[in-house]
């Protein structure tokens, strides 16, 4: 079980009037921004015209055993979440989806999920909000588990609306919101390969880790690494950069193509340093962003068995990119996958919640311009002094410069003062 849920809040901007079943089914992937696989979708509803508030997406437990406690917590998580933006839910939405396997048809899919729908609009009538409508939708229909008129509700289910017939599609088109694929394709693209390049790029791997891991974990070594990690980098996102951009999935095959596998295990090695990771996260705006999200994407890929938890920190800065640069559905996906192969991963867990919270993504990027402008300052200043010229005077005439009975006020111990925490340095040197 996928055990990450994901939601959003409110959306704002855009009013659209659904009437009924079939409306809600055609909206649905225009309000997660990609159509939901085997997923389990709630929508608070808010006021007496049912406008559309917090949503949250989980991966539909393939033991019906878990369901019942499932259940109560995205119930709970759903109306406790909205009620700290502010606004309880008047009522919520289900969707069930999920793609029937071989031999298995729609209809059979809505039954054999029926009791889960049963336990999910149970668990939030006990918290004393209603289930307005919970649907089924399964190999292009749709099934209602609130109506029993089979008048409007066949057994057999209802076709959904064909992409972009429906008012829904046309709102959605002014103002601009894009369906991304599939959930599936989404997390195709940062999925690792499996091609017979796997087994190339997993041998970069291990020759890599042979030669990296040992300087990580010296003082001295873990600096040279971090400077040749973000200078390795920083050269392949210009390669990405300068070269033609297509469509994915060709896209992809393209970037895999211009990143050597020695050069992809030398990156991914070297960020699971934290604090070069927090360095590579300050690309994250203007024209660095783009060429950031494709290099973060590519080396998410390159992770391939055994080294799958070390996908942890490029899908992350993926997801961060991509939340920065406004595309929350794209950020959600990739930070969902960062607690999937490492569950643990503290910095993928701050920006699921924050993401999840509809955050607003300035005050990270203000404190990493902040990280940024400080450290290119620190360099300066001690450009400055190293060429700065001194002044020849006598050794007796700057001793007399100290008062009888005193301390020389800049000695090599009152010089070094600890460094302070920083907020984005949380975590242990391995990259949590």
């Amino acid at each position: 079980m996928n055990q990450h849920h994901e939601s959003t809040g409110p959306a704002d901007e855009q009013q659209i009037t659904l009437r009924g079943p079939a409306e809600l089914a055609d909206a649905l992937p225009y309000l997660m921004g990609f159509h939901p696989n085997d997923s389990v979708v709630m929508v608070a509803l808010h006021g007496g015209r049912g406008r559309f508030g917090g949503r949250l997406r989980l991966g539909i437990p393939q033991s019906p055993q878990e369901w019942p406690p499932v259940a109560e917590q995205l119930a709970e998580c759903l109306i406790k979440g909205s009620e700290r933006r502010g606004e309880r839910p008047d009522a919520i939405v289900i969707f069930l989806c999920q793609d029937p396997a071989e031999g298995e048809s729609g209809s059979q899919i809505m039954e054999r999920l029926r009791p889960l729908a049963q336990r999910l609009r149970t668990a939030c009538g006990a918290l004393d909000v209603p289930v307005l409508e919970a649907l089924c939708i399964s190999d292009g229909r749709y099934w209602s588990y609130c109506c029993p008129d089979e008048r409007c509700c066949p057994t057999e289910g209802n076709h959904v609306a064909l992409p972009g017939t429906s008012v829904m599609a046309a709102a959605a088109a002014y103002a601009g919101i894009q369906v991304r694929g599939t959930l599936r394709e989404m997390e195709a693209r940062l999925a690792p390969l499996n091609t017979t390049a796997a087994a190339e790029q997993q041998r970069a791997l291990d020759s890599a880790g042979a030669e990296l891991v040992p300087k990580i974990l010296d003082e001295v070594g873990r600096k040279d690494v971090a400077k040749e990690t973000l200078g390795l980098a920083r050269r392949l996102m210009k390669r990405l950069k300068e070269a033609p951009v297509t469509v994915p999935p060709t896209s992809d095959i393209n970037d895999d193509r211009l990143i050597s596998h020695d050069e992809a295990a030398a990156v991914i090695l070297g960020l699971q340093d934290r604090e070069t990771r927090d360095k590579a996260a300050e690309w994250m705006e203007g024209p660095e962003a783009d060429s950031a999200l494709r290099l973060w994407r590519a080396l998410s890929r390159r992770c391939v068995a055994p080294y799958e938890e070390h996908a942890a920190a490029p899908l992350t800065l993926a997801g961060w990119v991509s939340w920065s640069t406004g595309d929350e559905p794209g950020a959600r996906v990739a930070l969902g996958l960062a607690l999937r192969v490492d569950p643990g991963y503290t910095f993928a867990q701050l920006l699921h919640e924050a993401c999840n919270q509809g955050l607003d993504p300035e005050t990270l990027r203000r404190c990493l311009r902040g990280e940024r402008s400080a450290r290119t300052d620190r360099r300066g200043h001690r450009t400055d002094r190293s060429t700065r010229p001194r002044t020849a005077r006598p050794t007796a005439a700057r001793r007399r410069k100290t008062p009888p009975g005193f301390a020389r006020p800049e000695t090599a111990t009152t010089r070094r003062r600890p460094r302070q925490a920083s907020p984005s340095r949380r975590g242990s040197r391995s990259g949590r």
